[in-house]
């Protein structure tokens, strides 16, 4: 769901068939009302759950840009933006499984205890139960503890096809191989976390993640072609 307008990212159509839950954009990074009906009908068609992929507002940055955002700014944005995704649930039958914040947000929830709990708040005042996705480090006991403070339960999320540092925080994207783009590596990857087998960080040494999520992008142009194989690799394991 991250077109905009005229403009096409991703192949959502044939991208949807392959996941078990997809991150929605809610307007803030990428994504316009007609999307979000759009994206959220596929996804209902194919018996897809829906996180709500927050942002900080950044259309031209596409999100991936550090904002001087305080804590209450945060969680307020947070809830706008999954107030317009669930409108689009509700209409269709659904609502908002998770919530899995985007881009320059999710990373800055690794570092800022304050972010991380604008955003634990934001989704226990939302609705009771509600799951927040976060990144799967070596040692996610911090995490672990803001969010038992929030009532608020966790998922664990690993990538396919991004390159990592040594305590499984994700490389930074100026880096060089922060982005993996041959098929067959982010396959291996992704097998690798599935299984809980270590596979190489960016700098070659083993790195094991214990993840709950697998995430392969859309922007990635390999993506399609990952998903399929490894759809079919998982579905017969």
């Amino acid at each position: 769901g991250e077109s905009f307008g005229a403009w096409t990212m991703g192949d959502d159509s044939h991208a949807m068939p392959l996941v078990d839950q997809a991150n929605l954009a809610c307007g803030f990074h990428a994504a316009d009302p007609l999307t979000m009906q759009r994206t959220v009908a596929l996804a209902v068609a194919h018996g897809v759950r829906i996180g709500a992929h927050p942002a900080y507002p950044d259309v031209v940055g596409f999100g991936r840009r550090q904002m001087a955002c305080s804590p209450e700014e945060v969680t307020a944005l947070v809830l706008y933006q999954l107030g317009a995704l669930e409108a689009f649930c509700r209409a269709a039958g659904v609502q908002v499984a998770y919530v899995k914040p985007h881009g320059a947000l999710y990373n800055d929830l690794v570092r800022d205890d304050a972010l991380l709990a604008a955003v634990l708040e934001a989704c226990a005042s939302y609705r009771k139960g509600l799951p927040l996705m976060v990144l799967a480090l070596t040692d996610n006991s911090r995490e672990l503890r803001l969010a038992d403070e929030a009532d608020v339960p966790l998922m664990f999320e690993a990538f396919a096809d991004r390159a990592y540092l040594a305590d499984g925080q994700l490389a930074p994207r100026r880096l060089s191989g922060a982005v993996h783009h041959d098929p067959q590596r982010i396959l291996e990857q992704a097998l690798a976390i599935a299984q809980g087998e270590p596979f190489p960080d960016i700098d070659g040494k083993p790195l094991r993640l214990s993840a709950d999520s697998l995430c392969v992008h859309g922007d990635n142009a390999e993506s399609l072609a990952v998903l399929r194989r490894l759809r079919a690799l998982l579905d017969a394991s």
